[in-house]
């Protein structure tokens, strides 16, 4: 592509914004809260604290990590039977600078309101990509991270491109016979990105700091049969219009989500490679389980998809199909439904293809 990749969620407060349909991401936020407040238990002894929210996105879900942080601080206070100290809590938000930053000030503002004067509590965002360097050095205490690693630091794996390879092919047994090629290309990619927000974390936390991550991905015992489920939920989506004849296929056959849901081996080699943290906890929760299965419905999650891919999506493809008429992302949520109607319910292919989210909490280890 000529152009690089927009990645940033649908903007504002309407109908197909991320503000109104990301329930499902906070849901995994909620998962988040034991290991956050943990980590608050073992840093609250400091009279003042940096936390560091990278790819905050917009909406409701932009401070949900940081008000369950400063939460955790008070309860800790009140746990250790003293007042807060007269101390300083810093929120910093990050995001890609495409992100709906606007909403997001506005949220900080509301947010400081809402929490008082004590701890005197400071805001402030930090646009720019968490694969490179944001903050000083051992500046930070707490860095947390929600539904966002997933996404890589480029528009696809350089040697997929190279060779022109497609990541979704509309062909099944095509699409099975390179799966382990664009596999194998988008884990090296992941590799690779997740080293470089390690090592960069490593020189911005304070020794003994602490980062607690969430991101899509999967047991070590499952295959990785695709890239992440929402990922192949899109892809056979667009396939499906392809041959519909509503999008073009050789723009079907150039277009490369930048995700990859990892396993937690992965997740484990590459920071045990890396070298500057200690694991002090690794959760692999499935996608549906618990009270989570209770919100995936074809609805939310064709409308989740939109929110989250329709920026993309459209760079690629146009705001319309082929006949130039039709609303590209009105049929793409008319044809999700719809393939999960005739095909089986989606829970079905959930079971068939599982997928989890991959919960972690770290420690830096001393200088």
């Amino acid at each position: 592509m000529a152009s690089k990749q927009m990645v940033h969620m649908n903007r504002g407060q309407g109908e197909t914004s991320y503000a109104r349909n990301s329930i499902l991401q906070n849901a995994e936020q909620n998962r988040m809260r034991p290991l956050i407040e943990d980590a608050i238990a073992d840093l609250v002894c400091s009279r003042s604290m940096v936390i560091a929210d990278l790819g905050c996105s917009s909406g409701p879900n932009a401070l949900a990590l940081a008000s369950i942080a400063v939460d955790a601080f008070r309860r800790r206070c009140l746990a250790l039977r003293r007042p807060p100290p007269p101390a300083e809590l810093c929120v910093l938000l990050n995001d890609l600078p495409d992100n709906d930053f606007a909403t997001v000030v506005k949220s900080l503002v509301e947010f400081r309101r809402n929490n008082g004067d004590e701890p005197v509590l400071l805001t402030g965002v930090v646009p720019g990509s968490f694969y490179g360097r944001l903050f000083a050095a051992e500046s930070l205490h707490l860095v947390c991270s929600s539904n966002s690693l997933h996404w890589l630091s480029e528009q696809a794996p350089e040697d997929l491109k190279m060779n022109g390879i497609p990541a979704y092919d509309v062909d099944a047994n095509v699409r099975r016979e390179r799966r382990a090629v664009v596999v194998g290309a988008y884990a090296r990619q992941f590799r690779k990105d997740f080293m470089a927000f390690l090592k960069m974390r490593a020189v911005e936390l304070v020794p003994g700091g602490r980062m607690v991550l969430s991101l899509a991905g999967r047991r070590s015992v499952d295959l990785a049969s695709e890239l992440t489920h929402a990922w192949e939920s899109t892809a056979m989506t667009l396939s499906d219009m392809v041959t519909m004849g509503v999008i073009d296929k050789e723009k079907f056959e150039t277009f490369y989500m930048p995700i990859y849901g990892p396993s937690d081996e992965e997740i484990r080699q590459i920071i045990q490679e890396e070298g500057s943290f200690l694991i002090r906890e690794m959760q692999v929760p499935e996608l549906t389980s618990g009270a989570y299965s209770a919100l995936i419905t074809s609805a939310r999650v064709a409308s989740m998809l939109r929110a989250a891919f329709e920026p993309i999506i459209v760079q690629h493809f146009g705001p319309t199909g082929c006949d130039g008429e039709e609303g590209i992302m009105d049929e793409f949520v008319r044809t999700a439904e719809r393939r999960w109607s005739l095909e089986g319910s989606l829970q079905d292919e959930l079971a068939q293809n599982p997928r989890g989210v991959l919960l972690v909490s770290l420690e830096k280890k001393p200088s």
